[in-house]
């Protein structure tokens, strides 16, 4: 997994907690406190996993509470600093949702061992979309707190709900 996952969790809780939880969330992963992650930097997909639950553990939260607040900071905070471009042209959660394949392929196309997940659309109507995740890390309540992030930078209400553990349904609200 790329470090700009790692290095934004890290933005993310030191900014609303503090630089300590962030240490502690380190070394309750095994690793050094002053560990530090460069954008394009490879982690292994464990590592972050490790991070990740400690992360739940020192702050006492449960995954989907992460997960949901790692998609909103992601969505709303990081990725505009970082991704600004791939936000234009995108007036609506649904312009930006629909692009995102193609975005996690231009942007990996260039980056040795990049494996971004990809996505499928199926319209069941004009208002609701499935989005099939296509990766093998199984990551799909990132994926909604994604989803989710995407509606509150559009200022759009998503009703976002898990299928399965590679499907999303996703109501748009036009």
């Amino acid at each position: 997994m790329k470090g700009a996952i790692v290095q934004c969790l890290g933005d993310l809780v030191k900014t609303n907690f503090g630089n300590e939880k962030w240490e502690s969330s380190l070394e309750k992963a095994g690793m050094s406190k002053t560990s530090f992650f460069m954008p394009l930097q490879n982690v292994d997909d464990e590592k972050v996993t490790k991070i990740i639950e400690s992360v739940c553990k020192v702050m006492n939260i449960t995954p989907t509470q992460a997960a949901e607040a790692f998609g909103e900071y992601w969505v709303n905070v990081y990725a505009p600093r970082l991704y600004s471009t791939y936000y234009k042209g995108a007036s609506s959660s649904k312009e930006l949702l629909m692009k995102m394949d193609s975005v996690h392929d231009s942007v990996t196309k260039n980056i040795q061992n990049a494996h971004p997940p990809r996505f499928e659309y199926e319209w069941r109507d004009s208002k609701t979309m499935i989005l099939k995740y296509k990766s093998n890390r199984g990551m799909i309540d990132i994926l909604t707190g994604l989803v989710k992030g995407v509606g509150k930078y559009y200022k759009e209400t998503l009703v976002v709900t898990k299928l399965s553990n590679d499907k999303l349904q996703i109501v748009f609200p036009k």
